[in-house]
């Protein structure tokens, strides 16, 4: 029997996908749900597995775009499993390794081709010689991508002459085709530019009192809940605060109308094999420390081992990136769309302040805030950014209410 693999649908709204890669190749034994392809859609690289065992024989090429539901691959159910295959061989590793060494080597007895042997590598071809003449080159000045390094008409025509004073270096230049996910990436980008009258907000907070509660009691919160108490807790929650205070904040524009939501789900950015992932923690509003550190952790190792859905990347009515753990100082964080705002952590540098009237050195980030002018005017967005700086300058009064212990559940 003759199985048809469809493209199954990934998520509501997508309607292709593009195969990244091929796991296996045309003609080989699969089981039953392995995987055999990596897909994208514009949200996300998912697996696709088998959906019986058998003989594959391959639809679609690398890179192509398919359409849901449209057949990728088939399966000959009917086939029986080759003997010998790697997943039904009875032999350790090392007994292969010892029949190969006992088998008798027959490289002596091959001789190399004549045609092997007729191009030494470097050499030019009649066409590119005469090309490479009238640029006055040498064929040792260029790479071949011919057979054996020949170089052919093509490479001479490529070739760049040296110009100035020679360099001795490289000058290749390689092009690949974007996956359909950072496609998808660059036209949101380019939306978010162009469909937004987007503007940024910055200030600084002090992060003393953050660091001396994380001294203080980042061990015992580790031991207990078996998470460590980083620094995106303390954000999460300064951002439920001010955007329950500012609620334009935590709407977005759809057509003529504003929506505004009565929870918070915060979109995180992270960084994954496959591009910016973006996913987000649900009601952020009802989670304490402990939630909100537990639910990065979950959505971090999801993304890092491609195994991130597209369920946990939609929505999301905030977004908080931190460039900081790359090293940035400052940056202008683009919108999120359909968001209205995104806050953007950046590195904590310690710098002198002056604090009641003397210097003293503090550990210093710069934030920023990119809002969407249509629906947030510019003292929401300054009043916004101001109470999450307060909430990080006293997050025990703010975020704790008074009770360290207990807002950490130790």
């Amino acid at each position: 029997m003759i199985l048809e693999m469809k493209v199954p649908s990934p998520g509501e709204s997508i309607t292709e996908v593009e195969i990244a890669t091929w796991l296996v190749a045309d003609g080989d034994y699969v089981e039953k749900d392995q995987a055999i392809a990596e897909v994208d859609s514009d949200k996300a690289t998912l697996e696709l597995p088998a959906e019986a065992s058998g003989i594959i024989t391959l639809k679609a090429e690398e890179g192509d775009a398919v359409a849901v539901g449209q057949v990728v691959c088939l399966i000959d159910t009917a086939a029986e499993k080759p003997a010998g295959s790697d997943s039904g061989s009875s032999e350790t590793p090392a007994a292969d390794a010892k029949k190969i060494e006992q088998e008798p080597s027959n490289d002596k007895k091959e001789t190399p081709s004549p045609a092997a042997t007729t191009y030494a590598s470097g050499t030019a071809s009649p066409a590119a010689k005469k090309v490479l003449a009238e640029k006055n080159m040498s064929a040792s000045d260029i790479q071949g991508t011919g057979k054996d390094g020949r170089i052919t008409k093509d490479d001479a025509i490529k070739a760049v002459p040296s110009m100035g004073t020679p360099t001795g270096g490289r000058r290749g230049e390689s092009r690949s085709r974007l996956s359909m996910l950072r496609r998808k990436v660059a036209e949101r980008l380019v939306s978010a530019k162009n469909e937004t009258a987007m503007l940024t907000t910055f200030n600084e907070v002090d992060m003393s009192a953050i660091f001396k509660i994380r001294e203080d009691y980042k061990e015992a919160f580790k031991n207990k809940h078996g998470v460590g108490l980083g620094f995106m807790s303390f954000f999460t929650l300064a951002a439920v605060k001010a955007l329950q205070e500012y609620p334009a904040v935590n709407s977005m524009i759809d057509g003529q109308e504003m929506i505004s939501y009565d929870f918070c789900d915060i979109s995180i950015a992270v960084s994954g094999p496959k591009g910016l992932m973006v996913p987000v923690i649900r009601n952020a509003e009802n989670l304490t420390f402990r939630g909100v550190e537990n639910e990065v952790k979950r959505l971090a190792i999801r993304a890092r081992d491609g195994q991130i859905t597209v369920d946990e990347m939609t929505g999301g009515t905030f977004t908080i990136s931190n460039g900081g753990v790359f090293g940035s100082m400052l940056s202008t964080p683009i919108i999120n769309p359909p968001q209205s705002a995104i806050l953007g952590m950046h590195n904590i540098v310690e710098r002198p302040v002056a604090i009641n009237g003397q210097v003293e050195i503090r550990p210093i980030m710069f934030l920023a805030v990119s809002y969407d002018h249509r629906i947030i005017d510019g003292r929401e967005s300054v009043g916004f950014l101001v109470a999450i700086k307060n909430a990080l300058e006293n997050p025990t009064e703010l975020l704790m209410d008074n009770d360290i212990k207990r807002a950490l559940e130790l």
